[in-house]
């Protein structure tokens, strides 16, 4: 399933220049200077790279305390049916249960915290710069979330939140690059993909919560792989 937080990344980034795109306009890059505009955007990459890893680090350890109470399975269907809801429903629906409001004051700092730091040109601003703004609410990245939920150890809830980072590089670098240059039809066109793919991620996370025995897909669960095994001795 990790394969598929990098390719969530990559479409769902159409969806952060939006969101975040604000952000990445005003980052005090040094234009004049080629070389180390780079590495001022690196450095912002890379802060991003590091909340969302702590954040999957998080939501992986959680995952690993319900995979060891035997609870994976069922969480894995559980993320799977939310993930298809979240996309069916309505917006003002969603909007009226917000995961983020009971959160807005730790967002406030955030963006206070942002707004400070977006006024110096240090190297370390970049770091924070990104850093902070891995932490601020965002639809695609509370999906991403639920998915590292179902890793089965901290690691890989981790590295599947860094492998979608990584996916959204790209096209944010380009956003820095060249500003607002989306072709507004791709941009539609891509936005609509968006919630196909989530659902079809949602019916992989249905399916691996199933066990039906499907390699890679919906494979056994570990105590009938187990007992089987012990029947053929």
């Amino acid at each position: 399933m990790l394969w598929s937080s990098f390719i969530f990344g990559i479409l769902g980034s159409f969806h952060c220049v939006g969101m975040c795109g604000p952000i990445a306009f005003m980052l005090p890059v040094d234009r004049s200077h080629s070389f180390r505009k780079v590495i001022q955007i690196g450095t912002y990459h890379l802060g991003r790279l590091l909340a969302y890893s702590l954040i999957g680090l998080f939501f992986g350890l959680v995952g690993k305390s319900l995979y060891i109470f035997g609870m994976q399975q069922q969480l894995s269907i559980i993320i799977g049916v939310l993930m298809i809801v979240v996309v069916l429903m309505p917006t003002k629906i969603f909007n009226n249960y917000n995961f983020s409001k009971p959160l807005y004051t730790f967002i406030s700092k955030i963006k206070s915290a942002l707004g400070k730091a977006l006024k110096k040109k240090t190297v370390d601003t970049f770091l924070t710069i990104g850093f902070l703004n891995g932490f601020l609410p965002c639809g695609l990245v509370y999906m991403a979330v639920f998915a590292s939920l179902t890793m089965q150890n901290a690691i890989e809830g981790s590295l599947y939140m860094a492998l979608f980072g990584l996916g959204t590089i790209p096209l944010m670098t380009s956003a820095i690059y060249l500003g607002k240059f989306l072709n507004a039809k791709v941009k539609q066109r891509i936005q609509k993909a968006v919630p196909v793919f989530v659902v079809l991620m949602g019916v992989l996370f249905i399916l691996r919560g199933l066990g039906l025995g499907i390699p890679y897909i919906s494979p056994a669960p570990v105590q009938e792989m187990v007992s089987g095994a012990l029947n053929c001795h």
